[in-house]
């Protein structure tokens, strides 16, 4: 075993999010002798691959979208030239650069040391780390945190699926490809499908059953699956791939084989992009739980308890690797509240995070905000009879000046339960909707009632004000 070389309290493997909000609390706050450990970029998966270069590039298409609305309003605009993808692409990876610095800078301030290394469990209470120039360092904690978050899957069992890349690949592209297909029906591949399409690429998304994002309300799977193929993106319900391969002579280019609802006995499209968005597993692959003995589950995700306890003692965990609620927000509220609660003092000893109605946003087009349970999980808990669904559906007057046919849908639907009539769910859709959804969310947190919403004299013209006024 190689000599102890480090002490801490408190050791965080994983520099993502959730982690490094920990570990600052943790240190900075409370005062503990932290260790931060970090194998890539400071940040993780939402600042390098995740949630904030996604945002930038939904901003671009999201101009886009703009440009072509204005004619509608008397504007000409004449494009002199085509998107300039490889300047937004390095201001991108120049802005995800500066966020890095930033973390790496905080870390400094909080008194928190960071090694970036791969770290591996030896004991419940050792970790070795292996250093960037191949030396090796044990690290003797009081208290370990296990944060390292997850990675995204490529199909094992389909010839040729290493030739497509994820969505970690997709922050990797050059050029803006010009026939792109992506693989699965959960936010990730909904967000990146209409991205790529209002930026120029001609975009086909295989999904396997009728709609996508189902684990959403059953209003929102209906309505941006029909608004998608109102906007142009080719949609494959029941869809199967069986084959890629490498067109000779096209560099870059591939063909995969499918079948689909419209192609049952099987068809084959070529394309210059493939991009799998078909889950993500945990990062644990040479983690040593094992040695320690955590226990994972048949997915290979980390066991922890609402207060982040693993089945030993003195080994927590949170985050993505976990597998809970698989948001950032989510994760850094976890690690907050965990430093609280190991370091804080007596008055912070029952500090966790409060799992339930957690607000989520997906970055399509257009947006979708929830919070709380869908219709089916209400009716399946309180009863069918002792739940009441306000809804509504319109144009916001954004829209006002564009053709009926080119305008797409705003939706939103309320859920409340009992006499009370206590909101217990709120899915919106439309313009606007992520940053609408964080002061409704609030109210829902709180236990809003629908006469509590009705209470609240409407701003108009807006879209929200319907949230206040629906019948």
């Amino acid at each position: 075993m190689a000599p102890i070389s480090k002490d801490c309290d408190f050791l965080v493997i994983g520099g993502g999010s959730g982690g490094l909000a920990c570990a600052r609390k943790a240190s900075g706050q409370w005062g503990a002798k932290t260790i931060a450990v970090e194998s890539n970029r400071l940040g993780g998966t939402c600042v390098n691959v995740g949630c904030v270069p996604k945002k930038v590039t939904w901003n671009a298409a999201a101009i886009a979208e703009t440009l072509h609305e204005a004619a509608s309003y008397g504007f000409q605009i004449k494009e002199t030239a085509p998107f300039d993808f490889k300047t937004f692409k390095r201001k991108r990876d120049d802005y995800v650069r500066k966020l890095n610095g930033i973390y790496e800078r905080n870390l400094n301030n909080d008194k928190v040391e960071y090694i970036h290394g791969r770290a591996h469990l030896l004991s419940k209470n050792e970790v070795e780390v292996v250093l960037d120039d191949g030396q090796k360092e044990t690290i003797r904690a009081k208290k370990i945190l296990l944060a390292t978050g997850g990675h995204p899957n490529i199909p094992k069992d389909i010839p040729g699926s290493e030739l497509g890349i994820t969505s970690d690949g997709f922050f990797d592209l050059e050029t803006l490809p010009k026939r792109v297909g992506l693989v699965g029906a959960g936010y990730i591949a909904v967000e990146m499908a209409g991205m790529f399409h209002h930026l120029g690429s001609e975009t086909h998304l295989f999904i396997r059953q009728e709609t996508f994002l189902r684990a959403f309300d059953p209003m929102v799977q209906e309505t941006i699956v029909g608004e998608y193929e109102r906007q142009g993106i080719h949609i494959h319900r029941n869809s199967s791939q069986s084959k890629i391969e490498k067109l000779d002579g096209q560099p870059g280019w591939m063909k995969m084989h499918y079948k689909d609802k419209s192609s049952p006995e099987g068809a084959s499209i070529d394309l210059d992009c493939l991009l799998w968005a078909i889950g993500r597993n945990p990062e644990v692959e040479d983690l040593g739980l094992e040695k320690a003995g955590v226990n994972q589950d048949p997915k290979g995700r980390i066991i922890a308890d609402d207060y982040q306890n693993t089945n030993v003692e003195n080994i927590y965990s949170l985050g993505d690797v976990c597998g809970k609620i698989e948001l950032t927000p989510v994760a850094i509220a976890a690690g907050r509240q965990l430093a609280n609660r190991l370091y804080g003092g007596p008055e912070f000893k029952n500090a966790k995070l409060d799992y339930t109605n957690i607000p989520s946003v997906v970055f399509a087009h257009p947006e979708v905000g929830s919070i709380g349970m869908t219709e089916p999980e209400a009716i399946e808990k309180f009863g069918k009879e002792n739940i009441k669904v306000y809804k509504t559906n319109f144009k916001a007057m954004y829209y006002a000046m564009m053709a009926d046919s080119e305008k797409p849908p705003t939706q939103y639907k309320l859920i409340c339960a009992g006499e009370e009539e206590k909101v217990v769910g709120l899915h919106i859709l439309g313009q606007g909707s992520s940053e609408m959804l964080q002061g409704f969310g609030v109210a829902v947190k709180m236990g809003a009632r629908k006469r509590d919403l009705d209470s609240c004299v409407a701003i108009h013209p807006t879209s929200a004000e319907e949230l206040v006024t629906l019948k």
